[in-house]
């Protein structure tokens, strides 16, 4: 039995407080919670009704789960004496904990009591708002919310969220997603998101979840969270705020510009397969079509619609999205034309204009001939009349035809509706129950459908190993840079591929240099950081005298000289980096890499361990591959080097976690194929006192 089994499925309530506490008896009764209630009251002999007690250890009996809705102070001494007793678990409200810890000093330390006081009993909070489990009728809630209980043997959706606001108004939605339970994370002090979220996963009842995550509990719980997700079925989405996060780290590489921990949070859920949205109506609209369809099997849509605005509306929400609308067949399209007029161009998405509108066979054999093509979901764009002003008789007539060449075909649908208020709410449950989900707004409904098309190819992948955090933790407060040549010295001692040079002292030393590595050469200034920025490079230098020259300018500019051999036949430049992140250790950025990096921002992150598949894949999404492979008539790059070198700076990386702040390798010079992949440029941080 998971440890939150009796607080999130309780026969007996205990509440502690006053207004707080009275709401959530009431709101327990009226949502027909069929187990006891047990108000705790110092001086009241009832609340809502209900008989009180004058203390915990008045109560008949160790309730399942309790709300504790007192001060700060007392909140301790209530859930000390709970654990005492043998309750299953209790909702914290008060606030003056940790969060707090800004402007006020007792917060952390209460904290700690706080949990030190529940011992192996459960908590959720402090500061939160608690649960509501509909599938029950429990509510662990001191506030109003706008749910329904589930009908008997009933299924719906578990959210997850860290701001009790945002679940209030997700309550409060009209778009006829069914919530099964609703918790509130609160400060997290003991138990963690993704604790809850197995907990919740469990239940027959949740057909998906959902989590609103400002901060990661804990990567090994959300690791376990995912794989047992996958295990039962039941599909996971993110909204993980943070996205537009300005207190980044001053840091010196290029790496850390384009990662941030919003990048490496956005590898993490990918990696875990959860599905990550970035608006509430698209984390609402996400979640009913899981619920209904499940993860799909692929990104190919269909789209139906009576207008060709419409249409074209369709096909440009499907612009830099990986769900999309694939042209038609010949066959396919001559099925589709054979039901519709001379006047009609048959095109996914379809506009079968209004020649055919309101007759009830005519539609239901273009629809069954549309989605006969196999696609992953269809949708039928679909906009309700306003009720109070007008008919929707004919609209009836449109969605049975729909249904029914969904049932033919044994295909998953969906009807969306251009403005969310053009669905009315009543409509909703009789649509999903036909088989049909109802997906308010053309954008939600395709972040919807890319949400479950990414899941369902995450499951079809193998599990992903589990990262590696030996890196994580604080980064350390000062630092080492190591100039190039002694970061080069490193790389070679790993085996990788880095381009003969030496170190110079002055002009003479390197003209020396490099007639014995053979012209052309680099000749760069050592102890800079940006070279490039303050001119402290030369490239392709073909003769002793422009080394000469090009070392006398260079020579006041650093700490000294470093000449290399020139990298022949580049095809391309990649940035390969890597920063330490202080959850999820070392994080490897690939990307378009030479002195516009920051300003492309091509680029993509990955956790460590990176397999050559994920290695492979990141370049493959990245605009600068078509030159990879020869953009037109180009020579091609030798890809499987890259891939090589890129695996192997990797696994230097994790050999050395502890001791890697930051590498930033900018260019790798990717060359033509049976030429290899050549690191011309590297930043290696250290933390104090620390050598690799």
């Amino acid at each position: 039995m998971h440890r939150l089994e009796r607080l999130l499925h309780p026969r007996t309530i205990a509440v502690f407080g006053g207004a707080q506490a009275a709401a959530v008896v009431a709101q327990s009764i009226k949502m027909g919670f069929a187990g006891e209630i047990w108000p705790v009251h110092p001086s009241k002999d009832e609340v809502a009704g209900r008989k009180a007690y004058r203390s915990v250890a008045d109560l008949p009996g160790a309730p399942d789960a309790a709300f504790v809705g007192v001060n700060r102070h007392l909140t301790i001494e209530v859930v000390k004496a709970l654990a005492e007793r043998g309750a299953g678990g209790a909702v914290c409200f008060a606030a003056g904990f940790l969060e707090t810890e800004a402007y006020d000093e007792d917060g952390e330390r209460l904290q700690a009591e706080l949990v030190a006081a529940a011992g192996q009993m459960p908590i959720i909070g402090p500061n939160c708002y608690g649960l509501i489990n509909y599938a029950d009728g429990a509510l662990l809630w001191p506030d109003q919310h706008g749910g329904i209980r589930l009908a008997e043997g009933g299924r719906g959706v578990a959210i997850i969220t860290q701001s009790s606001n945002i679940a209030i108004n997700m309550t409060m939605q009209k778009r006829g997603l069914p919530i099964a339970f609703l918790m509130t994370a609160g400060n997290q002090a003991q138990t963690g998101l993704s604790e809850m979220a197995l907990g919740l996963i469990e239940d027959d009842r949740v057909t998906a979840l959902g989590l609103h995550i400002e901060a990661f509990d804990s990567v090994a719980g959300f690791e376990r969270l995912a794989a047992r997700a996958r295990q039962l079925k039941k599909p996971v989405i993110a909204m993980k705020v943070g996205r537009s996060e300005q207190a980044r780290q001053a840091t010196v590489s290029h790496t850390a510009s384009l990662a941030g921990s919003d990048a490496a949070s956005g590898a993490f859920l990918k990696r875990l397969g959860i599905a990550r949205v970035d608006s509430i109506p698209a984390f609402i609209e996400a979640l009913k079509l899981l619920h209904v369809t499940g993860p799909l099997p692929g990104y190919r849509l269909s789209s139906m619609s009576c207008s060709g605005g419409e249409a074209s509306v369709m096909a440009d929400s499907a612009e830099g999205r990986w769900v999309n609308f694939p042209a038609l067949t010949d066959t396919h399209r001559t099925h589709v034309k054979s039901t519709l007029g001379p006047l009609v161009a048959v095109a996914n998405p379809l506009d079968y204009h209004t020649f055919i509108w309101n007759n009830e066979p005519a539609m239901t054999a273009t629809f069954t001939a549309m989605v006969s093509g196999g696609f992953d979901l269809n949708m039928l764009v679909l906009d309700f009349p306003r009720p109070d002003r007008c008919s929707d008789t004919d609209w009836w007539t449109t969605l049975r035809a729909f249904e029914s060449a969904l049932k033919t075909n044994n295909a998953q649908g969906a009807i969306v509706s251009s403005l969310p208020e053009n669905l009315p709410e009543e409509y909703t449950a009789g649509l999903m129950a036909r088989g049909m989900v109802p997906l308010f707004g053309i954008s939600e409904a395709m972040d919807a459908a890319q949400a479950a098309a990414f899941i369902g190819w995450a499951w079809r992948e193998p599990q992903a190993q589990p990262i590696d955090t030996s890196a994580s933790g604080a980064p350390a407060g000062d630092h080492v840079t190591p100039d190039e040549a002694k970061a080069k010295a490193q790389l070679i001692d790993a085996g990788l591929p880095v381009p003969r040079g030496e170190r110079a002292g002055n002009a003479v030393e390197a003209v020396i240099s490099s007639m014995a590595l053979g012209f052309p050469v680099a000749l760069k200034a050592l102890g800079v950081t940006h070279k490039s920025e303050l001119g402290a490079v030369r490239l392709n230098l073909r003769d002793a005298e422009s080394v000469s020259t090009a070392a006398h300018d260079l020579a006041p500019l650093g700490t000294g000289l470093y000449v290399e051999r020139m990298v022949r036949d580049g095809v391309a430049e990649l940035l390969v980096g890597f920063t330490r992140d202080p959850m999820f250790g070392a994080v490897m950025t690939l990307g378009t890499g030479g002195v516009l990096v920051e300003l492309l921002r091509d680029s993509v992150t990955l956790m460590l361990p990176a397999t050559r598949d994920d290695i492979e894949a990141a370049l493959r999404g990245l605009k600068l591959f078509p030159l990879l492979e020869g953009y037109r008539g180009r020579p091609k790059a030798d890809v499987a080097a890259a891939i090589e070198a890129i695996s192997g700076i990797a696994a230097f990386v994790q050999q050395n976690a502890g001791e890697i702040e930051e590498l930033d390798i900018n260019p790798l010079i990717v060359c033509t194929e049976g030429n290899g992949a050549w690191i011309a440029d590297a930043l290696l941080v250290l933390g104090e006192n620390k050598n690799v």
